[in-house]
């Protein structure tokens, strides 16, 4: 048995040494997301948000746009809890396979945390406070507001951060008047502004807007026809 007892040691060592680090990093996250609070509540931050003159509400939005944003972004925004660890983990596995930091695995509430509150900090003890500010943002509010939200308050390129701003710059229209095309290509926009804004360059949004298409098809939002159709609609138009 004392062999026993000098393994169950030996493992409650490396345990130890194991969980120190991530209970280090959970308290400075949790002092990191205090101290984001103690200077501006979320409620205040969303209040701000939802009374810009350009706000949009979700049933001023294309479905089409709606249901894009979700296939790219977070494909089960309306099943998990805020964090979603299929995601995680995929990340994970695809961050290792590449040997360096290519997917970030975070939910439409994680990167609406994250605009509100964490935009400039990218360390670890971020992640931790975001994932607190997501839990606490999905129990005061519901998908559709933490979607709507979300579309109000992202960049999408051109100083443009709100999807008013962003369709009235790109296509000179109101977020409603949106076409098919016209809306999944601004909801590939947000992934890397810089390279899929319209305005940059329009293969490479064109690149990106297939991409958001191909999600569509996969979760179910559109067929292979439909998905053509709104291909061939872009070449039309041109």
């Amino acid at each position: 048995m004392k062999w026993l007892k000098r393994l169950f040691t030996v493992f409650l060592f490396f345990l130890i040494i194991l969980l120190f680090p991530v209970g280090v990093i959970t308290y400075k996250g949790y002092q990191r997301y205090e101290a984001a609070l103690e200077e501006e509540s979320l409620d205040v931050k969303i209040n701000r948000i939802q009374s810009n003159p350009h706000y949009t509400t979700l049933d001023q939005l294309p479905e089409t746009y709606l249901n894009a944003v979700v296939a790219v972004e977070d494909k089960r925004f309306y099943s998990h809890p805020g964090i979603d660890p299929i995601s995680l983990m995929r990340a994970v596995r695809n961050n290792i396979r590449a040997g360096a930091l290519i997917e970030g695995g975070s939910t439409i509430s994680q990167q609406l945390a994250k605009n509100l509150y964490f935009v400039d900090d990218t360390s670890i003890v971020r992640k931790a406070a975001e994932a607190m500010m997501t839990m606490v943002l999905e129990s005061k509010y519901t998908k559709n507001e933490i979607l709507e939200i979300y579309v109000n308050c992202i960049y999408f390129g051109e100083s443009y951060y709100c999807v008013y701003d962003a369709s009235m710059g790109y296509f000179g229209k109101s977020p409603s008047e949106m076409s098919e095309y016209e809306s999944t290509i601004l909801a590939g926009v947000p992934n890397a502004p810089s390279a899929y804004a319209p305005t940059v360059n329009m293969n490479l949004a064109i690149e990106r807007q297939h991409k958001v298409l191909e999600s569509m098809v996969r979760e179910g939002y559109l067929t292979q026809e439909e998905m053509e159709v709104i291909k061939a609609s872009g070449v039309q138009a041109e």
